[in-house]
């Protein structure tokens, strides 16, 4: 076999992955954008303090955050597929705790099946990784994005599922979460068709790759996750708070979903040229950009609190997310030796998520404890980006300018 060869077959494999995982974006990725805009909704009925109202997504971050190191190992030891299967597990169990949460009015249990629910969500965010396994250095930016894009289809079945389950049962929401359930079912047949083979036990004197620490002091990891961080934290802070605030606002549940759904169409759709941007323009142009987009999204909700500002709010804040995001996964995969893969991509797992649970804690707290009326709390949840798009984009001038 020549070595032009190579490549085509690498890439070969990694196309036919590639096509599995975005079908698993665009069919189990549709109970995130379900979730994310019921959670808060419900929430607001369980729990005995409107502040309370986004703790159960603050609840399914943290079992994200918390499993994405168990769970990077899991695929370190046994490949990809065990642990994407095991997330459908969490997925399926938190749903069923969630119904039963609804059922019985329990707010633990509620939040208790929201942290299961994190288990999915968080093998959800391997799925970008899983497609740069086999690809190539040139494949690997389009292979992330091509995944990514599979939220598209997320991004419209999920808020329609919504409007067809959230009130067609006698308990509200009941019939969003057994919808769930039964997603959650199907990934594991579908998941049977990924080509993910056991990782080979590496010899003792093998290379043992960086610890975390070691990983960090790495200029372009290090900038990688400050960025990956900021731009999941922030679209989390704000996106949670959404449809507290259209609902808060004198709009409709119905209204709420359409705006959701115009955001996460708004994260996926640039997913079919991002990778094409990165290689045309670089990664850190990339990311500077999607900053910028962020920060864009923030100067629009400040400006009023009708359904075109949510919308357009909304839809530039997916758009910054994809490109702060992706960015920030690419720089990554590019700087971690193969056998640093699962310790490297389950630190910067752990960190985001980290922050994505702080960020959506106080996402109600700002949202409905900060100011006298659903505007002033929107406002005030908008305006806590600046200090973290800062820091983000200080970090990457900072990078940039440094002697190479």
């Amino acid at each position: 076999m020549t070595d032009s060869a190579l490549p085509q077959t690498s890439d070969a494999l990694a196309r036919r992955n590639v096509v599995v995982l975005v079908a698993a974006q665009a069919l189990l990725g549709t109970q995130l954008p379900m979730v994310f805009t019921i959670a808060g909704l419900a929430g607001t009925t369980l729990s005995p303090n409107p502040c309370w109202a986004t703790l159960p997504i603050t609840m399914m971050v943290m079992g994200s955050m918390l499993a994405a190191t168990p769970l990077s190992l899991v695929m370190q030891r046994f490949g990809r597929r065990a642990g994407f299967v095991l997330g459908t597990f969490g997925g399926f169990a938190g749903g069923g705790l969630c119904s039963l949460a609804l059922q019985h009015g329990s707010f633990l249990l509620f939040l208790a099946g929201s942290l299961l629910i994190g288990l999915y969500m968080s093998a959800n965010g391997f799925y970008r990784f899983a497609a740069t396994d086999l690809a190539s250095a040139e494949f690997r930016p389009r292979a992330i994005s091509w995944v990514m894009a599979g939220g598209l289809m997320s991004a419209i079945i999920g808020p329609q599922l919504v409007k067809l389950t959230s009130q067609a049962m006698l308990v509200p929401f009941l019939g969003t979460y057994l919808a769930v359930m039964g997603l959650n079912i199907v990934g594991v047949f579908l998941f049977a068709l990924l080509h993910s083979p056991r990782p080979v036990a590496r010899p003792q004197d093998a290379p043992k790759g960086r610890n975390w620490g070691e990983l960090l002091a790495d200029p372009y990891i290090r900038v990688a996750v400050i960025c990956a961080t900021v731009s999941y934290a922030l679209m989390n802070l704000v996106m949670t708070s959404s449809p507290l605030a259209i609902v808060g606002c004198g709009f409709t549940t119905s209204n709420a979903a359409d705006v959701v759904s115009s955001h996460v169409l708004a994260m996926y759709v640039p997913s079919f040229f991002t990778g094409a941007l990165i290689a045309r323009f670089g990664t850190e142009r990339i990311m500077g950009l999607g900053l910028v987009i962020l920060a864009g999204a923030g100067v629009v909700a400040l400006m009023g609190v009708s359904l075109p500002h949510f919308f357009g709010a909304m839809m530039l804040l997916g758009i910054g997310w994809n490109f702060g995001f992706i960015g920030a996964t690419t720089l990554l995969a590019a700087h971690h030796a193969p056998e640093e893969r699962g310790r490297a991509q389950g630190m910067n797992d752990f960190i985001v998520f980290g922050g994505v649970t702080l960020a959506s804690l106080s996402s109600g707290g700002l949202m409905n404890c900060s100011g006298g009326s659903p505007e002033a709390g929107w406002q005030m949840v908008n305006m806590a980006m600046l200090p973290f798009l800062i820091l983000a984009g200080g970090a990457l001038i900072w990078l940039v300018m440094r002697p190479r």
